[in-house]
């Protein structure tokens, strides 16, 4: 797969996920093995209004790159000129949310809205690769509801418009994240352009990354929900593609230090102890999936809000993990090291 000055083989990328993908996160994801990570979805509105959540995001540390910036709007002239502002902040290439299914975006004609009005979609994203130097590209739906699947010809449409790459989440707008994902519509759209195109949705293994790869032809694969605590699932992608033989699963002792490596990290990124605790929560169900009475252990963690309680429990935690017979030929050593990483 090539974008721009890019050239990635079987690519495994870390989707844009909102209060999700941010900076700590994304660094973890690509120390992991994530071939390219994205930002939070980001507002071409609030970009040009100077608003500080949103120039906030377009915060990237070296050691993301590669790395893309994904901005939304509806309006085609704040999206020029918001593009200009994100460039500004040396990603390796752009990405327009052509995909984002939930009503506040759709209400402001952004979003997988531009999929009732394709020719809208292409002008937008034919504007910004007029206005910027760097490759443009579009995530987007098969269409937006499933009595109107435009996939095929949006693609057919974005590539003449000059857009580098096409990630496709295999669901209609309709479907949120109900149903089944629909791989079979990314081995159409890889008959019709010569771009490449890339997988989203359901994909949820290491099994499903290579699944993808042989079932569809895509140029590469985007793992969004099923990394959320989990950046493992890159390393275990990469070594199931490269050799064939599936990686154990990480061992307890692991998950714990990297979920607090990861909350050290968003804890310095924030600069309020308070805020990333709470914002954290969302990933203790990911590090703990699987774990021994590990509801239990989320429900106590969510009563806490300074790094010390919380690393207090987890490692308590940790430490009742490692006198279950089961568990004990699994374990690691549990100190804190800056780095957690193998690959």
């Amino acid at each position: 797969m090539k974008i721009g000055s890019l050239q990635i083989e079987q690519g495994v990328l870390l989707a844009p996920m909102e209060d999700v993908s941010d900076s700590p996160f994304r660094r973890l994801c690509r120390r992991y093995g994530a071939d390219i990570v994205y930002t939070e979805f980001i507002s071409s509105d609030g970009l040009v209004r100077n608003a500080a959540r949103s120039f906030a995001k377009l915060r990237i540390e070296p050691e993301e790159h590669p790395i893309a910036v994904q901005i939304f709007g509806g309006d085609i002239p704040t999206m020029v000129e918001a593009a200009r502002i994100a460039v500004e902040s040396a990603p390796d290439f752009l990405d327009i949310n052509c995909g984002c299914w939930v009503k506040n975006v759709v209400a402001r004609n952004a979003g997988a809205a531009l999929l009732k009005d394709p020719p809208r979609m292409v002008a937008m994203a034919r504007a910004l690769v007029e206005s910027v130097p760097l490759p443009v590209t579009v995530k987007t739906r098969l269409g937006w509801d499933r009595s109107s699947i435009v996939i095929c010809e949006v693609a057919r449409m974005l590539e003449d418009a000059g857009v580098a790459a096409l990630a496709i989440h295999c669901r209609t707008r309709d479907m949120g994240h109900s149903g089944s994902a629909d791989w079979s519509w990314v081995a159409r759209v890889k008959e019709t352009v010569s771009i490449p195109v890339i997988l989203n949705g359901d994909v949820t293994s290491a099994r499903d990354v290579v699944r993808a790869f042989a079932e569809t032809g895509c140029d590469a694969v985007m793992i969004g929900r099923a990394a959320i605590g989990n950046p493992f699932i890159f390393r275990q992608a990469k070594t199931l593609l490269r050799t064939g033989v599936e990686e154990p699963p990480p061992s307890p002792n692991e998950c714990i230090a990297v979920c607090l490596e990861h909350l050290r990290l968003l804890i310095e990124y924030r600069g309020n102890e308070q805020r990333a605790t709470t914002e954290f929560r969302k990933f203790y169900a990911g590090y703990l999936k699987g774990l021994p009475h590990s509801a239990t252990v989320r429900r106590h963690l969510m009563t806490l809000d300074t790094y010390t309680a919380i690393a207090d429990s987890l490692l308590q935690y940790a430490e009742q993990l490692r006198m279950l017979p089961a568990l004990a030929q699994h374990t690691v050593s549990l100190s804190e090291p800056e780095s957690v990483c193998t690959d």
